[in-house]
């Protein structure tokens, strides 16, 4: 596999100048993270302990952030996910509302919580509305996306603020029917433009800033950028994210194959749409995944091994949203327990692997050296 190239370096560097924010503003995620430390004196101690800890192989400490994984299937088969290639666009079941809440009881160390995996987590329906729910219940920071193709179904916009997640990041990857429908492939541009206009329209009636508009810059829509933050302010969305690279999916062929459509954006194109952006009233920020990390000791190593996992909806504990399939890199199965894969041999050896600098071929994508 690849190692990041200087251009990957440039996109973390625009990321840098404007970092992404929560839509309600970094102060919002602080008010919350307060919350929950006060409610929930076992949390308060194993933050301490996160935040005490000098980074080792064994941690005494339970993970402090989770991207859980509600269902791994899709309507759509967007050409730079994986899940245009699996059957029927599903890899396995969906993870069961009993499960879910058991996994919170067991991880009282959790602040944060991602409800995503790969896959549309709307296609839960009622139990995905009830996990946020009962994650918010316990004061937790809950960001979820989605691809606001099903909003209309069910009042699922209006149940969906209504569950209370503190950011839903919904992707929108053209501003042309044309352009949209050629990058996520089994989309209406037409319906997912008005379910955007609804949930945002939603949630300016209940004065919420929830929504976040996420666009993967490559070269089928380089072109339309300027269009994009047009598009984004007109539909009401507050923030607009630019992100500049892709999953490789832990993958070499995904890397290979994702690599090719990249675009840049340059500093002077960042310039010129924050500017825009200001102008009509969304704010507009970058990111960039590639070259965030260098090995060795006094490198700056990957802090997912030492923080968070994700958690796939059959139960297996993948080390980063960025590999998120476990057919790919299984670190454990947690049918019975997270904890007992957190603090598992194995676990212990990715870890090590990282503070030694002997980068795993699946975490290479996002190391500069």
């Amino acid at each position: 596999m690849q190692l990041a190239t200087d251009n990957g370096s440039r996109r973390f560097a625009l990321e840098k100048a404007y970092p992404p924010a929560p839509s309600a503003g970094i102060e919002s995620y602080h008010r919350q993270l307060a919350l929950r430390l006060a409610f929930d004196p076992r949390c308060a101690e194993n933050y301490r302990l996160y935040e005490m800890a000098v980074r080792g192989a064994r941690l005494d400490y339970l993970p402090v952030k989770l991207d859980i994984e509600n269902v791994s299937r899709c309507n759509f088969a967007c050409h730079m996910c994986q899940v245009s290639e699996w059957s029927k666009q599903k890899r396995a079941d969906d993870l069961s509302l009993d499960r879910f809440t058991r996994l919170l009881d067991e991880q009282y160390g959790l602040v944060e919580i991602k409800l995503q995996g790969v896959g549309e987590p709307t296609m839960g329906e009622d139990a995905y509305v009830e996990m946020i729910r009962q994650a918010r219940q316990r004061q937790i920071w809950v960001r979820t996306g989605s691809n606001a193709s099903r909003l209309h179904l069910h009042d699922m916009a209006s149940r969906l603020v209504d569950a209370g997640p503190n950011e839903i990041q919904i992707s929108v990857d053209g501003a042309s029917k044309a352009v949209f429908e050629s990058i996520r492939r089994g989309s209406v541009f037409e319906k997912v433009i008005d379910n955007c206009r609804m949930i945002n329209a939603y949630c300016r009636e209940r004065n919420l800033a929830l929504t976040k508009m996420w666009t993967m810059v490559q070269k089928a829509n380089r072109h339309q950028l300027d269009d994009l933050v047009a598009l984004g302010a007109d539909i009401g969305f507050p923030c607009l994210v630019f992100a500049m690279d892709f999953s490789s999916w832990g993958s070499s062929a995904w890397e290979a194959r994702n690599n090719n459509l990249v675009a840049e954006v340059t500093e002077a194109d960042a310039r010129r749409l924050v500017a825009l952006g200001a102008g009509l009233g969304i704010k507009v920020y970058f990111w960039g995944n590639q070259a965030k990390f260098s090995r060795g000791p006094s490198g700056h190593i990957c802090h997912w091994p030492f923080e968070r996992a994700f958690f796939s909806s059959d139960e297996r504990v993948v080390p980063c949203c960025t590999i998120a399939n476990p057919d790919t890199l299984s670190l454990g199965n947690a049918s019975e327990s997270l904890t007992q894969v957190w603090q598992s041999e194995a676990y212990q050896d990715f870890r090590q692997a990282h503070l030694n600098g002997n980068i795993p071929n699946a975490c290479r994508q996002c190391y500069r050296d």
